[in-house]
């Protein structure tokens, strides 16, 4: 087929509404079949998610199953208790530190977020203090959770038992924050407007 014959048939189907992209109707003038392009397709998607997946390097010094997503659409992962030596007893109204054995070691410009479980605060009161707690890229030290029990009983917390969750998410450090001093900040229709000042209805 002629260059000419080619470029006809590339700009016939690319008016075709069916065709995806002009990738797709420059392999499909050149005769590459239906099952061959969605093969092409799926291995590229593939690279491409390869080549963005974030290395999250870790080391686990307890003996709970590894860290996973549970599921490829998750945001968070479980973090677990390390109470190898007994139980811990978070009493009403106190806070514990609760130990995870995880140490992380974080991509440039990504921290680790340590958020509640939903379960444990709608059922026990339980909850992280300092939600979310930050994880900085410079830390390397133990993961620890900082507990608190609003509800009105005394929760035991168990070796294995899943008390928080850890979410990656990119950040501005201060490697790339360009802090600027000024004497005036620029008027915006809100101004200082802040702590229910816009009431609840």
């Amino acid at each position: 087929m002629s260059l000419e014959n080619t470029w006809k048939r590339v700009k016939a189907m690319a008016e075709n509404k069916s065709h995806k992209s002009t990738e797709e109707v420059m392999l499909r003038s050149l005769g590459v079949d239906q099952e061959v392009l969605e093969k092409i397709e799926k291995e590229s998607l593939n690279a491409v998610r390869e080549n963005l997946k974030i290395k999250i390097k870790y080391t686990n010094n307890s003996d709970n199953e590894e860290l996973s997503y549970k599921h490829l659409d998750d945001s968070g992962m479980d973090l677990r208790a390390n109470l190898p030596d007994g139980d811990m007893t978070v009493g009403v109204g106190k806070i514990k530190l609760v130990p995870t054995g995880l140490h992380f070691e974080l991509p440039e410009s990504m921290e680790i977020q340590v958020r509640p479980r939903s379960g444990l605060a709608a059922k026990h009161g339980i909850t992280v203090l300092n939600t979310p707690g930050t994880v900085d890229r410079g830390y390397t030290g133990e993961i620890k959770i900082i507990l608190i029990n609003l509800g009105d009983k005394d929760f035991l917390v168990k070796h294995g038992d899943r008390v928080a969750q850890a979410v990656v998410s990119p950040v501005i450090s201060g490697r790339w924050a360009n802090l600027i001093k000024l004497s005036t900040l620029s008027t915006s229709d809100r101004g200082d407007g802040g702590f229910g000042s816009t009431g609840i209805k």
